[in-house]
Parts: C-alpha cells; sequence; structure tokens
C-alpha cells in the first residue's frame, strides 16, 4: 500500500536562493540519516560554521531536520524511505547569488548516480536548471566527481554504517569565486579523504 501511495503522489521541486554574504557562503551537505544520526554529526558540523545545511534525503524522521535547524538554515528534500512532506520537495535547485546576480546552481535530489556515473534523468534536470553541480545522496558513499560536463557530489552518510563506508558529511566552502569540496568525519572531526 506504501508504494502505491507513493506512486500516486506529485511530483514537486523547489527553487531558492542563497545569498552570498561577503562574497563568501558554506553550506554542510549531509544526507542518509535514517532518523539515527551519528552522535558527533551536530557537534562537527556546527564545528564547521556553515551558512547553510543541505540534506539529501533519506530523513528518516523529520526532527532530524529540526536538530539541524538548530545550527543552521536547513534545506532538505525527500528520498526514497521518506514519506511526503510539504517542507521536503522531491528535488531542490539553490541558486547561489552575490547581490542579485547569478553565481552557482546546485542541484539537489536523492538518487543521481549509478557509481561514479551521472544518471541520465539527473543530468537532464540539471541542465533543464542551468546547474552545474548535482548533489545526491542514496548510494552512503562519499564521492567527488564529474561527468556529462557537470560536477556531482555525494556527502556519504551521517547515519548508521553501512558495510566498511566512512560516516562523513560534506562541505561546500564558495568564497572568492572558488567553489572547495570536501568531507568531514563525523567520528574525528578531521577532513577525510578515500
Amino acid at each position: 500500500m506504501k508504494g502505491a501511495a507513493r506512486a500516486n503522489q506529485k511530483t514537486t521541486h523547489e527553487r531558492r536562493v542563497l545569498e552570498l554574504e561577503n562574497g563568501a557562503l558554506k553550506i554542510a551537505v549531509v544526507a542518509d540519516t535514517h532518523a539515527n544520526p551519528h552522535p558527533r554529526a551536530a557537534e562537527h558540523i556546527a564545528a564547521q560554521k556553515p551558512d547553510h545545511i543541505v540534506h539529501a534525503g533519506d530523513i528518516g524522521g523529520l526532527f532530524v531536520l529540526d536538530d539541524l535547524a538548530r545550527i543552521a538554515p536547513v534545506h532538505a528534500i525527500r528520498g526514497n524511505i521518506d514519506e511526503h512532506a510539504p517542507e521536503t520537495p522531491d528535488f531542490l535547485t539553490l541558486e547561489i547569488s552575490d547581490q542579485g546576480r547569478s553565481r552557482i546552481r546546485l542541484l539537489v535530489v536523492h538518487i543521481g548516480v549509478y557509481g561514479p556515473k551521472l544518471r541520465g534523468d539527473a543530468a537532464a534536470l540539471a541542465r533543464s536548471e542551468r546547474a552545474s553541480l548535482v548533489i545526491c545522496g542514496h548510494s552512503h558513499v562519499p564521492f567527488i566527481g564529474r561527468d556529462k560536463g557537470l560536477s556531482i557530489f555525494n556527502p556519504g552518510s551521517i547515519g548508521p554504517r553501512r558495510f566498511q563506508l566512512p560516516i562523513v558529511f560534506g562541505v561546500l566552502d564558495i568564497r572568492g569565486g572558488r567553489l572547495d569540496m570536501r568531507h568531514i568525519d563525523c567520528e574525528s572531526g578531521t577532513v577525510w579523504e578515500p
């Protein structure tokens, strides 16, 4: 019944503008919390001093967003385990703007890649939104790459450990016209590298 009800739901897509402050903006990116974020995740996310937090789906319970909102404003999408809720669209386009001038567009989807390859539907949506970066979750695999002329960023997962994958989140640091992407280990708070 749950799958049938979901099939009848209308897909939702929101667009939001985030303004650079003094030419800079820091965004913490999380995904796949599955209602059970790592106990030190909030501490390490707060230590990054993000201006915003993006959740790329599989939230598991909306209380997770409330907890993250204590750190910074949250922009979240629904993952494949999440129920439809007004505050969680299926897709989200974030336009990073500097005094009203668009600098970069990010598309947030839950399922965006097959391994290191961008799915055709995600690439088509990114192009239609004029986005240059696709943020996705679902796989729990932290990833930074390029495919089909688009950048891809998967923050990994801050939820329960899957297989031997790390428990990490991502940081997008926009400063001086550059975009820096990195992963932070939830257990140590240090930069994670494969």
